[in-house]
C-alpha cells in the first residue's frame, strides 16, 4: 500500500504563498487518483484538489470551488511526488492538509472527491494563515 509524507506547512500572513509537497512510496497504481485534502478545526475533512490519469479529466487537476484560481496541484513525471502551490492564502485556508491516494482499504477514512474514493492518507501538515 502507498506511504504518503507531507511537508511544507507553516504559518503565513494573509495574501502570502506556501508550497506543500507529498513524497509517495509503496505501491501506487498508474491509474490511481492522487489528491490534497484539508481539515479545519471542528470541521470535516474536505477535498481541495485531485488529479487522475484517466477519466473525463484526464490528467487535468480538479479543484474545490473555494481554491480555484489560487491553488495549483502538480505532479512529477515519476509520480513520486505531488505538490500543492497555494497563492493568495486566506485565514479560512487554515487547516491540516493531507495528501491522499485513491483506494478503499478496510477500516480507513474514505472520502469521495472528484469522482474517486480516497482512503490512503499521510500524517498531515499544518497551514496557519493569519489576517
Amino acid at each position: 500500500q502507498p506511504r504518503l509524507v507531507e511537508s511544507g506547512g507553516g504559518s503565513v500572513q494573509a495574501g502570502e504563498s506556501l508550497r506543500l509537497a507529498c513524497e509517495m512510496s509503496g505501491y501506487i497504481g498508474d491509474t490511481d487518483c492522487l489528491g490534497w485534502f484539508r481539515q479545519a478545526a471542528g470541521k470535516r475533512r474536505e477535498g481541495v484538489a485531485t488529479i487522475c490519469p484517466r477519466g473525463r479529466n484526464h490528467n487535468t487537476p480538479y479543484y474545490a470551488d473555494s481554491v480555484k484560481g489560487r491553488f495549483t496541484l502538480s505532479e512529477d513525471k515519476n509520480r513520486n511526488q505531488i505538490y500543492l502551490q497555494m497563492e493568495s492564502l486566506k485565514p479560512e485556508d487554515t487547516a491540516i492538509y493531507y495528501c491522499a491516494a485513491q483506494g478503499t482499504p478496510h477500516g480507513s477514512l474514505l472520502i469521495q472527491f472528484g469522482g474517486a474514493y480516497f482512503g490512503y492518507w499521510g500524517q498531515g501538515t499544518l497551514v496557519t494563515v493569519s489576517s
